[in-house]
C-alpha cells in the first residue's frame, strides 16, 4: 500500500491540493490556466488490467480537469489536460526501459511546445479539453514532427491510455511521411517555372537593405528595453544586429555571445521582417528556429512593428 499511497498522494491528491491553493490567485489574473499532465478518461479495461493503482492515480488528475473546468468555466479559469501520443524520453523512461528504447521515443520538447500552445489560448474559450500533444501542434500549423523524434525515421512507441494502440507507431509514421510529402509537393509547385531572384526570395541585397533600415531605425529611436546582439541565419548566410546601438552587418557578431540565434529561410525572413508573420507564429509552426533566449527573441516583434509603422 505504500506505493499505492505514494502514487495517489503525488498525482490525484497533489493535483487537487495544488489547484485548491492556486485557484484564488489564478482567478485574479487575465488569462488563467491549469494544465494537468493526465490522459483522457478512457474506460477500456485494458488500461486498468495490471496497472490499476497507476490508472486510478492518473485518472484522479483527469477527473480534476473534468470537475474544475465545469466549476470555474464561468469565472474564466481554464482547466485542461495534456497527454503525449507516444512515449517521451525522460529519466523515468530510461530507468524503466533502458537506453535502447530511446530511439522509439519523442523528445520532451513536444510536450513543452504543446503546453505553450494551450496556455496561450483564451482561457474563457478553451477549457475542459483532453489534449493530445501532436494534435495540439498540428492544429497550430506544425507539420514537421520528425523534429521531435529522438531518432528520426524510427517507428514510435505509443503511450498508455489511447485506444488503437497496436500499430500506432506505424500510423504516426505514415501521417508524418504524408505531411512531409505534401509540404514538399507544395513548395515544388510554387517554385516550378518561376525563376527566383533576390527580390523574390530576399537574397543578399535585400537582406543588407533590411538590416540597414532596422539599424537606422534603432539609432534614431533606441528602445532602452532592448539589449544585446542577435544573430540571424538566413539563406545560408549569417547577419548580426545590435538592438541597443543599431550596429549590423553580414558575418559573425563583432564581440560577445549573442542573446539569441534565429534561423529561417529567405521567404519567412521577408514575412517576419515586413510584419506579415509573427515570430511566435513562425516558431510554433516550425518555420523559425531559436537558439538562446526565446523570450528575448520574441521581443523583436515589437521592434519590427515600430520599424514598419508608417
Amino acid at each position: 500500500m505504500k506505493r499505492y499511497d505514494l502514487m495517489n498522494q503525488i498525482n490525484a491528491r497533489g493535483t487537487y491540493l495544488t489547484s485548491k491553493i492556486c485557484i484564488p490567485h489564478l482567478l485574479k489574473s487575465k488569462n488563467p490556466h491549469i494544465l494537468n499532465l493526465s490522459p483522457p478518461l478512457n474506460l477500456n479495461p485494458v488500461w486498468f488490467k495490471g496497472n490499476l493503482a497507476y490508472t486510478m492515480a492518473k485518472y484522479g488528475m483527469s477527473m480534476c480537469v473534468l470537475g474544475m473546468s465545469a466549476e470555474f468555466r464561468d469565472e474564466g479559469l481554464a482547466v485542461n489536460a495534456l497527454w503525449p501520443r507516444t512515449a517521451v524520453w525522460t529519466a523515468a523512461m530510461e530507468m524503466m526501459t533502458g537506453d535502447e528504447s530511446s530511439k522509439k521515443c519523442r523528445k520532451p520538447e513536444i510536450c513543452a511546445d504543446a503546453f505553450y500552445a494551450i496556455v496561450t489560448q483564451d482561457s474563457r474559450k478553451f477549457t475542459g479539453n483532453f489534449c493530445i500533444d501532436d494534435k495540439v501542434l498540428a492544429d497550430a500549423g506544425i507539420t514537421d514532427f520528425e523534429q521531435y523524434a529522438v531518432e528520426p525515421g524510427q517507428e514510435l512507441m505509443p503511450d498508455f491510455f489511447l485506444d488503437a494502440a497496436d500499430g500506432m507507431g506505424g500510423i504516426i509514421r505514415e501521417q508524418s511521411d504524408k505531411a512531409f510529402a505534401a509540404k514538399a509537393r507544395a513548395e515544388n509547385a510554387a517554385s516550378k517555372g518561376k525563376p527566383q531572384s533576390h527580390s523574390a526570395v530576399g537574397g543578399g541585397e535585400n537582406h543588407a537593405a533590411i538590416f540597414d533600415a532596422i539599424g537606422q531605425h534603432i539609432k534614431a529611436k533606441p528602445d532602452p528595453k532592448l539589449k544585446g546582439t542577435y544573430v540571424f541565419q538566413v539563406g545560408g548566410k549569417s547577419w548580426f544586429l545590435n538592438v541597443e546601438n543599431g550596429d549590423q552587418g553580414e558575418g559573425e557578431a563583432p564581440s560577445g555571445k549573442p542573446i539569441a540565434t534565429l534561423s529561417m529561410n529567405d521567404a519567412d525572413f521577408l514575412e517576419i521582417f515586413s510584419g506579415k508573420l509573427q515570430s511566435a507564429t513562425a516558431y510554433m509552426s516550425g518555420r523559425l528556429k531559436i537558439k538562446g533566449d526565446m523570450g528575448a527573441a520574441m521581443k523583436l516583434d515589437k521592434l519590427l512593428a515600430q520599424k514598419n509603422k508608417k
